[in-house]
């Protein structure tokens, strides 16, 4: 049995088509474009490439984009009064920081300095406490993507036996946080766990967000289980050019289970999709609209 490969590409451009659907609603039914502002402060290459692509999505969703690129000196200060002009700012639903920021700069507190009801990351301390005790929140992006998959792939979660490796506040937790409100059981493990081949081999769902390369091998994978391969890593090859791979040993676990996403291809897609539809999803909230339905939890 080879599994069936989740296709982040496809459903990302599915989801972006319903962002702007929606947002095409929203300017004709209401004179409201959404807006997501994002800052970026420094040069870091990396960064630098994630804001022009979410930039360009944003626009090609219909959508307001407004990128505030700061030097790497800019104070804490500075970037606190950035946001809090933000913040009060009606035509911006969405504000992202984009990370890592500067040493000198506290990350925490620039996070939590955004208003939650615009922190489309989902990163703020108020909407990790929401999520965690089932209220409406914002869902940070990532796990928001993998769970739009997961219900894609597998339909009805409830009662499954899902395994989260990672314990991010970004991934893991609040990985875990979602597949308990869709009644799996859910287990959270992590590189130190001590019976972790146990676990995956009972496991229905397994999610791998660790950050170690082909970490999870595909030989203790559940025959038929469902993989959603978060990690991102670079490898060196034998020709010392490098390649991306997961967290999981794509090419033995496809052997294995019933469903498996790739990298790259898979869920690293779906994150900027799922920013956007938050954006989305955080306008109608301060518009007093209803939700758009599929672009939320």
């Amino acid at each position: 049995m080879t599994a069936q490969i989740i296709d982040g590409k496809n459903f990302a451009v599915a989801l972006r088509e319903r962002v702007a659907e929606h947002t095409a609603y929203l300017k004709q039914q209401h004179n409201i474009t959404p807006g997501l502002a994002v800052v970026l402060v420094g040069e870091d290459p990396a960064s630098q490439v994630y804001v022009r692509s979410k930039a360009k999505q944003t626009v090609e969703a219909g959508m307001n984009s407004y990128q505030h690129k700061l030097a790497v000196d800019t104070t804490e200060a500075e970037l606190l009064a950035l946001i809090d002009q933000l913040n009060s700012d009606p035509a911006v639903h969405g504000i992202l920081v984009q990370l890592p920021l500067p040493e000198h700069i506290d990350e925490a507190l620039v996070i939590n300095a955004i208003d939650p009801a615009k922190d489309v990351d989902g990163f703020h301390i108020s909407n990790a406490g929401l999520l965690a005790t089932g209220q409406q929140a914002m869902v940070p992006c990532t796990p928001l993507g993998c769970l739009m998959m997961l219900r894609e792939y597998c339909g009805n979660l409830s009662g499954q036996n899902a395994l989260v490796i990672g314990r991010s506040n970004i991934v893991g937790k609040p990985m875990a946080q979602l597949l308990l409100r869709e009644s799996c059981t859910v287990t959270v493990a992590h590189s130190r766990t001590r019976n972790l081949r146990e676990l995956v081999a009972n496991a229905d769902i397994v999610v791998a967000a660790v950050g170690r390369p082909l970490f999870i091998e595909g030989g203790w994978i559940k025959p038929g289980a469902t993989v959603i391969d978060v990690g991102i890593n670079r490898i060196e090859k034998s020709d010392g050019t490098t390649r991306l791979v997961g967290d999981v040993d794509f090419d033995a676990a496809k052997e294995v289970a019933g469903a498996i996403t790739p990298v790259p291809g898979g869920v690293g897609p779906m994150t900027i999709a799922c920013l956007l539809a938050n954006t989305v999803t955080a306008c109608c909230r301060a518009s007093a609209l209803p939700e758009p339905h599929g672009l939320t939890v």
